[in-house]
């Protein structure tokens, strides 16, 4: 089904601009601009390469690298050749990696200089994959992915399928100790995004948006793809660095900005940040974790625009509420997320999925055209999130009289550091192998910097002589870095229900004295 810009597939924005704007400039990453006219040439090329390599409609190709502009070349190239890219958390640890590899089945991988270690480290866990090219550096195993891609006809293939079809499959951390992949479709995204121009203030060709979020994120991932879709320059930074983000806004003009909150703090901090020229932008995005008032007042101040706030998740192709600048009024409305977007429908519901008064606090639901496709390859998973065509988030929150949605607990006990999604089940997974421990769990604690870090409360093995630091080596040797315990505390035992279910309430409890809600 084509959407109101008749658009039916993920790439056909750039063949529009390609055809319309082909001297126009796409991206801009470390100084080199690629116009839409290179740009879609390019996805071209890639496509007819993946068809020789013998990658079929459906089938997987992951990217492991920091932001690059190559991403894009490599993503709508895989869109056009009916491939599905799996961009993978470059913060993840090898046997990570490797599991997203096996779960995607990816036959293809394009790995970073910085990674070519990794890969080759775990390249004989992946019976899967059948080619990987490099697009840093040279490797004597692999390809190059700049002569690979040159050697193949410029003609679009046009292999996609249906706009139900996946294009994008994004790996969320797992309750059940695994990643799962998000299975994302090309109507998710040209069904959805013509409607966040309706509120997210004025966009046109002539906006200059900074992507520097991981494009591995959500955050990332869609927001650049906002400003390709209606044709903008797109600024792209390898990764999150203040200083270079607040001198690229001042270098390039940027207006469109979207950021986490614990980076905006991070840039107010940065010395500089009040002398910087941030005069050209119109509209700073923020969400994915809450943001504390005094660090959203400061920030407001410094850059003297519009602030807006959004609330979603990966399973839902991103944004869904929307708390627009006008709300920035110092009122109560600046603690909730704002009011659902259009064509978004969200509900509260109780245990028995009756909808709850303004006030009550429910799990919140969703549903439209932006909810995905499902878990891949987890069909008892898809079918628990997803129920008479509603997603069930694990939020917990409530609706106000004016119809402000307000986030007030989780449902599910996911932490979010620093706009990241962590799940506890991954970090007690790593920690239970330890010999010396005989019981764990994990849980989010309050931090004044990054909303949330991962606490360890741990039982020891009797007689057992075990430091917190450790603990700590021996997660980090395991699991992402972003994902390892900060603290470290032991009890006795744990508190449990009669069923043996961990109160992890009660273990929150004493760090969260004082917090209005257990989301910081």
């Amino acid at each position: 089904m084509s959407n109101q810009d008749g658009y039916l597939f993920m790439a056909d924005p750039i063949r529009r601009h390609a055809v319309e704007r082909a001297d126009a400039t796409a991206l801009i990453f470390e100084g080199h601009e690629i116009s839409y006219g290179e740009l879609d040439q390019r996805t071209n090329k890639v496509a007819n390469g993946l068809i020789a390599a013998g990658v079929r409609p459906g089938e997987r190709v992951a990217i492991l690298a920091k932001n690059i502009d190559l991403f894009f070349e490599i993503y709508y190239g895989a869109s056009k050749a009916g491939a599905v890219l799996v961009p993978i958390n470059f913060r993840l640890a090898p046997p990570e990696v490797a599991h997203v590899l096996n779960d995607a089945g990816a036959k293809v991988l394009f790995v970073a200089e910085a990674y070519h270690d990794l890969v080759a480290a775990v390249e004989a866990d992946v019976p899967c994959l059948e080619k990987t090219f490099t697009i840093q550096g040279a490797c004597k195993s692999w390809a190059a992915y700049a002569v690979w891609r040159d050697g193949h006809d410029p003609t679009d293939p046009r292999m996609e399928g249906a706009g139900s079809d996946t294009c994008l499959q994004a790996y969320s951390s797992g309750t059940t100790g695994h990643p799962k992949g998000v299975e994302i479709s090309h109507d998710n995204f040209v069904l959805f995004l013509p409607h966040t121009f309706e509120q997210w203030g004025e966009w046109s060709p002539d906006d200059v948006s900074l992507v520097a979020m991981p494009l591995f994120h959500v955050a990332g991932c869609v927001w650049v793809f906002v400003g390709l879709y209606i044709g903008a320059a797109n600024v792209l930074l390898p990764e999150v660095d203040p200083p270079e983000i607040l001198r690229a806004i001042e270098t390039y003009r940027i207006t469109q900005v979207i950021l986490v909150p614990a980076v905006i703090l991070f840039l107010i901090q940065t010395p500089g940040a009040a002398e910087t020229d941030v005069s050209s932008v119109k509209m700073v995005l923020y969400g994915a974790s809450p943001i504390p008032l005094p660090v959203l007042q400061q920030a407001m101040e410094i850059f003297d625009c519009g602030f807006a706030q959004l609330y979603g998740l990966t399973e839902t192709t991103g944004a869904l509420t929307y708390l627009p600048p006008e709300d920035h009024d110092g009122s109560e409305k600046m603690k909730s997320w704002g009011k659902p977007m259009s064509e978004v429908k969200i509900r509260v519901v109780d245990e028995n999925d009756l909808d709850c008064p303004p006030g009550a606090v429910g799990e919140v639901i969703i549903a439209g055209v932006q909810v995905m496709k499902g878990y891949w390859n987890q069909p008892e998973e898809t079918s628990k999130a997803i129920r008479g065509g509603w997603f069930y988030s694990g939020d917990a929150g409530y609706f106000d009289e004016e119809g402000y949605l307000y986030i007030h607990d989780r449902v599910k006990d996911m932490i979010v550091s620093g706009g990241e999604n962590i799940y506890p089940a991954e970090v007690e997974s790593a920690l239970a192998g330890h010999e010396k421990i005989t019981d764990v769990a994990v849980i989010g604690v309050p931090d004044d910097k990054w909303g949330e870090t991962v606490k360890a409360v741990i039982v020891s093995a009797p007689g057992a002589d075990l430091s917190a630091d450790e603990i700590i080596d021996y997660a980090r040797a395991r699991i992402a870095g972003y994902k390892v315990p900060r603290s470290v505390d032991f009890l006795d035992e744990l508190p449990r229900n009669p069923s043996g279910k961990i109160l992890k309430r009660e273990l929150r409890r004493p760090y969260w004295k004082g917090h209005e809600r257990q989301v910081n």
